[in-house]
């Protein structure tokens, strides 16, 4: 990544994911990162405190950025906090959401489990009616 006519907590910053070798696009994804806390904040982020980090991250809800991306957004500022300015206190601010989990609108073959017969192992979809009664069937319905 270039390093021409950057602050100096910027080439800080680029040193130390270059130590790291963090490749180019998460360089310049930690990078704008920064730059929209630093557009938040209207000032350096080396001058940020606990309050404007949680500020930032209730900013980035409200304006509906997705949880991929806040989590994103958060890595990049965790890191200037973390490895360039050692401020691990605010470091230890910042939160990562967890993505909801998506059920499946139709199950797959592999998640019906013990009760789902195939038609095709049966005589007849009769026949696989039954079997899957059978199956399912709770002990307390046999006669």
């Amino acid at each position: 990544m270039s390093t021409d006519a950057v602050t100096p907590l910027r080439r800080r910053m680029i040193e130390d994911m270059n130590a790291r070798k963090l490749c180019v696009g998460t360089q310049r994804g930690h990078i704008h990162s920064c730059k929209r806390f630093a557009a938040f904040l209207n000032r350096s982020p080396d001058t940020a405190t606990t309050e404007d980090i949680r500020r930032f991250q209730l900013h980035l809800a409200e304006a509906g950025v997705s949880i991929c991306n806040r989590n994103r957004i958060m890595t990049g500022l965790r890191f200037l906090l973390r490895v360039t300015l050692r401020r691990l206190d605010l470091a230890g601010e910042i939160y990562h959401i967890r993505e909801p989990q998506k059920i499946p609108l139709v199950m797959s073959r592999t998640r019906r489990g013990g009760c789902w017969l195939s038609p095709a192992t049966l005589r007849s979809a009769r026949c696989s009616v039954s079997a899957m009664a059978a199956v399912c069937a709770p002990a307390s319905w046999s006669g």
